[in-house]
């Protein structure tokens, strides 16, 4: 009775984390294409976002340490320079690039564009043979890119600029989600918790992003009404709150993406992604009046046969296996690279006092 217990105490870990990831994943997607009606700044918008996410994190640091006695792991300066830096820039332009779209497209567009993803992170592990090449993964991809093509075929809301900022938003997705897995899995950088993760990476971010903000929008925001020239008290206080809703959006979704990549793995990720890709279609179709054809919604679901195909996949070829995949270090032990972890694996990696941190 022991085993049937734990897999459903696992399960139902599993599927909250799920639903908590979606409350703020579907819920900033909304928001940022709201507020860019009005606000035409999303770097800017962004830039104040890692501010608030950096002083949450700190905040909660501060508090944990409190609660548990401990204090909270801080990198020295080669590890963070040389080990976080890739994941931080990697996730900046991807947000940046994916905030800055909405500028230009639909949510529709957004959603469907951002699900090539899966083809990227596939490029990545045949790249650097995390993943074996078969004949599979060729109709994995052609499934994918024929129904991306099938979704953008003659939309009349299509917008050139736009997709190309999200599909390179999507490359780099490929690229950020692989390097978060591994940052968070390395048990001698001690970033297992997703605060501690959220707090190191902000500032790089920040850094990476801050040039693009001042070349593209620096000049235009400082002769803006919307906040360095407002006339009125009202609409400063009103941008301000807008931004830190957003903020704070923001955070629950790092939290929510780090916190389900740490305790579960990238392929929960990705099922928990097609299944949210569906709702926020819906939800823009009814809510903001996104159009789709008949040609659009077939496009969408041969995408999601073929992400599905490439899930499946791995889950065979990993249960095959039974082991994980592991790069030569020159120096040191090997580094561990679980894509696709096991739950038995995971509780190797986290001890009983890790999980109540993470879960108070």
């Amino acid at each position: 009775m022991a085993f049937p217990v734990q897999f459903l105490c696992r399960a139902l870990r599993t599927v909250g984390l799920v639903l908590f990831y979606y409350v703020f994943s579907i819920g900033i997607t909304f928001y940022n294409k709201w507020l860019m009606k009005g606000f035409h700044f999303p770097l800017f918008m962004t830039l104040v976002h890692l501010t608030i996410i950096f002083c949450l994190s700190a905040l909660t640091r501060s508090a944990m340490q409190c609660w548990t006695g401990k204090p909270r792991v801080i990198l020295s300066w080669s590890d963070y320079v040389y080990k976080v830096a890739p994941t931080a820039l990697a996730t900046v332009l991807d947000i940046g690039l994916s905030n800055w779209s909405f500028l230009f497209i639909t949510i529709s567009l957004y959603t469907m564009t951002k699900s090539s993803a899966v083809l990227f992170i596939l490029l990545f592990s045949l790249l650097f043979k995390l993943e074996e090449p078969n004949p599979f993964l060729i109709v994995v991809v052609l499934l994918i890119s024929g129904g991306l093509f099938m979704f953008t075929y003659e939309s009349t809301q299509f917008n050139l600029e736009g997709f190309i900022m999200v599909l390179l938003a999507s490359f780099i997705g490929g690229i950020r989600w692989t390097l978060t897995q591994v940052l968070m899995q390395k048990a001698e950088l001690g970033l297992q918790n997703p605060i501690d993760t959220m707090f190191h990476l902000q500032p790089l971010m920040f850094l990476g992003l801050f040039p693009l903000f001042l070349y593209n929008e620096g000049l235009s925001l400082c002769t803006s009404e919307k906040l360095f020239r407002v006339s009125e008290m009202a609409p400063l206080l009103y941008s301000l709150s807008t931004l830190a809703a957003g903020g704070s959006l923001a955070f629950g979704l790092g939290f929510s993406e780090f916190l389900l990549v740490s305790r579960t793995s990238s392929l929960t990720l990705s099922i928990a992604g097609i299944f949210k890709e569906v709702c926020t279609l819906l939800l823009a179709e009814v809510f903001m009046g996104d159009k789709m054809s008949l040609i659009n919604w077939l496009g969408f679901f041969v995408c999601l046969s073929g992400i599905s195909l490439h899930i499946g996949l791995k889950t065979y070829y990993k249960a095959k296996a039974h082991s994980v995949r592991q790069l030569p270090c020159k120096e040191g032990p090997e580094i561990e690279l679980p894509l696709l972890r096991r739950e038995e694996e995971e509780e190797e990696v986290y001890d009983e006092d890790e999980e109540q941190e993470i879960l108070h």
